[in-house]
């Protein structure tokens, strides 16, 4: 929060640029980048505009989600090919081991394929294999696919991973064994670069011409599933047993996608919506059960639901241990077991923030020392020997929150240094990468995140070479963290009934945020107080010219209660909320606020 000197007069575009300083933070606030709404549209119908969503039919798509949106599966490149080998060695009784990631997304994807071959052919002889993240690393590696040939696998089938893998392919191949590759991560500029694999499964390989190209890896995996149990109906409506477990497996789909931040539009959306619908109800034992260790029990699970509370449990094992225990979760249909892992997971999920917190703290003060907060270093790359190599992808997130730049975190072990980056938004990671490889071992991922390996010895060159494309390709207006919103709203628009349409827009995350409106010209009716039993919140009263008033929420604002008084005139961007507490009404969520100065 901070006083901006800006006349009444000063236009909407101008003041959208002003700068503001809250917790500590230079921010901008911005409306979202499309064309400006129409004057006298409904509010509901401004915030779609907002978000491009300007033609009637591609608005009424968007609200209303089907689950016949979803695009078909055969468009995919090499999906009819994978499906049909998959399905004729299940049939022949063969060993399939299906090779996946060990994050959320990985591991929903390895319980889709497992789930959907056990209801084609119970007898199926499938299991999974997941690589230990601090000891083998990201993606498929040779030694891996060796022993994996070596122990009688006929078919090897890899999800959210492999787009790149050309040795561990070639050691398939070798030892005549087909592999099968799923990604969704950013493939190769060229179909000459593609791994020589039996089929290569990805929506946006470079010759594709599927409709949509960001889906996760679960998504991915749930196409072939779908592909799978259509072939093996013989037709493209399936069984209403096989339909039955499609449809539960959204729930798992929806895990994967939401975790991985992929964005929630087009089918990821419709996966997103139907798949949180089934997670409460979910006929698997093991989702049940995670539900019920975090704390989620009879309450809808929302995608925030999922961030929070369920994706870093099924991550948990796999930073701090290993992801069998998730997959396993996934897939066992023994109530017993499957509380046990949840509470397990949970455990370590605990475990894990205590690592995260000591790794950040250390984490920023490295980085303020090494000069990495400064306008002219654009990027953080930092390295330690005690440094939780599962852990470090969490903090690069945290770092990039507070820091506004992309950010690299590794562990270092043996003269190797291992870790993980995430980055900001216009700034592709994975491509970053690329033009650093010379100083690299192995990385891999997409534009928002990626893994990486880089010897002790070549630290330094990579670091400097890193930041280099960082400063050439960010400016320091770019490290201004902003904060966005999608209209301009006046206080008598928010009725209980137009916040409520809101609800049509979710499931919110990344491509589809939450509503936030920017409220201007309030004049602040009385002092703020404190909310709540520790003091931390704050709520305020204003109104606006035409006399109507409100009462505005601020959560983790009580240390700044002095800073705003009565008669005071604000602007403030809210996310709007209506709270049942002794009845409907609305009451807007504070995101930021600046005190205006004539």
């Amino acid at each position: 929060m901070a006083v901006i000197q800006q006349p009444r007069s000063e236009s909407p575009a101008a003041s959208a640029a002003s700068i503001i300083v809250q917790r500590g933070l230079t921010r901008r606030w911005r409306p979202r980048p499309c064309p400006p709404p129409q004057t006298g549209q409904a509010l509901l119908q401004r915030v779609l505009a907002a978000r491009g969503l300007v033609d009637p039919a591609t608005a009424a798509r968007f609200l209303d989600v089907r689950l016949n949106h979803l695009h078909d599966p055969s468009l995919i490149p090499d999906m009819d090919k994978a499906a049909q080998r998959l399905l004729d060695e299940v049939r022949r009784g063969g060993r399939v081991v299906i090779y996946g990631d060990y994050d959320v997304d990985g591991v929903t994807a390895i319980a889709i394929l497992v789930r959907t071959v056990r209801a084609i052919h119970p007898g199926a002889d499938i299991g999974w294999y997941i690589p230990h993240r601090v000891e083998e690393g990201y993606g498929l590696n040779r030694e891996a696919i060796g022993q994996l040939c070596s122990s009688g696998a006929n078919l090897i089938v890899s999800v959210d991973c492999g787009v790149t893998a050309i040795e561990p392919a070639l050691v398939a191949a070798r030892r005549g064994v087909d592999l099968i590759i799923t990604d969704h991560h950013n493939p190769p500029a060229s179909m000459d670069d593609l791994p020589r694999a039996h089929a290569v499964v990805h929506p946006r390989r470079p010759d594709s011409r599927y409709p949509f190209s960001d889906l996760s890896g679960a998504g991915v995996a749930y196409k072939l599933a779908w592909r799978l149990a259509t072939l093996a109906c013989g037709s493209s409506k399936v069984t209403g047993e096989l339909r039955g477990v499609l449809i539960e497996l959204l729930a798992l789909a929806a895990l994967g996608t939401i975790a991985d931040v992929v964005p929630l539009v087009d089918e990821n959306r419709v996966i997103a919506r139907f798949g949180l619908g089934r997670i409460q109800h979910s006929s698997f034992v093991g989702l049940r059960s995670l539900v019920e260790a975090s704390g989620l029990a009879g309450e809808n699970v929302d995608a925030q639901g999922v961030g929070f509370k369920l994706a870093p449990r099924l991550n948990a094992c796999g930073r701090m241990g290993h992801a069998n225990e998730a997959a396993e979760l996934l897939t066992t249909d023994d109530p017993a077991k499957a509380a046990q892992i949840a509470q397990g997971l949970t455990a370590l999920n605990n475990a894990r923030r205590r690592v995260e917190q000591a790794i950040f703290d250390r984490a920023c003060e490295l980085a303020v020392a090494a000069g990495m907060d400064r306008p002219d270093r654009r990027a953080i790359v930092l390295a330690d020997d005690s440094w939780h190599t599962g852990v470090v992808g969490i903090v690069c997130s945290r770092m990039v929150e507070k820091y506004g730049r992309p950010c690299i975190l590794l562990g270092r072990e043996n003269n190797q240094c291992h870790g993980s980056g995430r980055s900001v938004e216009g700034f592709s990671l994975h491509a970053a990468l690329v033009r650093c490889a010379e100083h690299l071992t192995s990385y891999g991922g997409h534009d928002m995140a990626a893994g990486m390996r880089v010897e002790s010895a070549k630290l330094d060159a990579f670091t400097e070479s890193f930041i280099g494309v960082a400063n050439e390709c960010l400016a320091p207006e770019d490290l201004c963290q902003s904060v966005e919103f999608d209209t301009d709203a006046a206080l008598a628009e928010l009725t209980v009934d137009a916040v409520r349409q809101f609800d049509r827009l979710e499931p919110f995350g990344r491509g589809n945020p939450p509503v936030r409106l920017r409220l201007r010209g309030l004049t602040v009716a009385e002092a703020p107080r404190l909310l709540g039993s520790t003091g931390k919140h704050m709520e305020l009263r204003a109104r606006d010219s035409s006399g109507s008033w409100t009462r505005l929420v601020a959560w983790n604002w009580g240390s700044r209660l002095t800073e705003i008084r009565a008669g005071h005139r604000i602007d403030a961007v809210v996310a709007p909320r209506v709270s049942d507490f002794n009845g409907p009404r609305v009451e807007p969520v504070i995101e930021d606020l600046c005190i205006l100065r004539d």
